[in-house]
């Protein structure tokens, strides 16, 4: 496996009444990253949760050096972002989507000293984030529509990763981090890394009934190995 690519976790996927204990045995199978979906019942047709499930994971995460990778999936981000950094998030991602003026929503995140990442949903093209690329330490790359978990993965959405990896190498911008989410699994994640992603979100490959969080991550840790 290329020593950068790191899998992150989606809690969203998550058995909530055991939230801590699933994301710690995420933490000793090795994740260097925790994801948090959080959802509004506007932007996406679900709601999930806000500041405070953040807060109860940070003394967590925060310990093991683990960040806490927060994606924004909500209207009008900006009245939310200093909750989510004083509850302990390391990266705020936003929507471009949700975002008319993008450029202030990543400074705002940037000068509170944390990571900024921008997400766009599959449909979204790749030239309305070209112009903040600059701006961000992370772009999320959505391989299903935002809202739910365990959806399956859209394959046109490789060719779209593989195109945002040119874009950022031609850009001399290979130290942003290109984080895909929706529908990873063993089957598909050797060749979305191939095609230039860095981070995998994975929620119902890693929190599920099959096998332990430990065997599903090591699982998907091998799937990434290639001859």
């Amino acid at each position: 496996m290329t020593p950068r690519v790191r899998i992150a976790p989606s809690i969203l996927a998550a058995d909530f009444s055991r939230l801590g204990e699933q994301v710690s045995q995420a933490i000793q199978a090795g994740a260097k990253i925790i994801h948090v979906d959080v959802m509004d019942g506007h932007f996406v047709p679900n709601l999930t949760i806000g500041p405070r499930v953040v807060e109860a994971l940070e003394p967590i995460t925060g310990a093991a050096g683990v960040m806490l990778d927060v994606h924004l999936m909500i209207e009008e981000p900006e009245r939310l972002i200093p909750d989510f950094i004083r509850a302990g998030a390391g990266n705020l991602t936003v929507h471009v989507e949700t975002c008319p003026n993008l450029h202030r929503t990543i400074q705002q995140i940037k000068e509170n000293r944390i990571l900024a990442g921008v997400t766009l949903n599959p449909a979204t093209p790749l030239e309305a984030i070209e112009e903040i690329l600059p701006f961000v330490d992370l772009v999320l790359v959505m391989s299903v529509n935002p809202g739910f978990g365990g959806q399956v993965y859209i394959p046109t959405i490789t060719r779209k990763i593989a195109r945002l990896r040119a874009i950022l190498d031609r850009e001399g911008l290979s130290q942003v981090e290109l984080e895909v989410d929706g529908g990873i699994h063993p089957g598909n994640a050797g060749e979305i890394v191939a095609a230039g992603a860095t981070i995998l979100v994975a929620g119902s490959a890693i929190f599920n009934q099959q096998a332990s969080i430990l065997e599903n991550f090591n699982l998907l840790q091998r799937s990434l190995i290639r001859d």
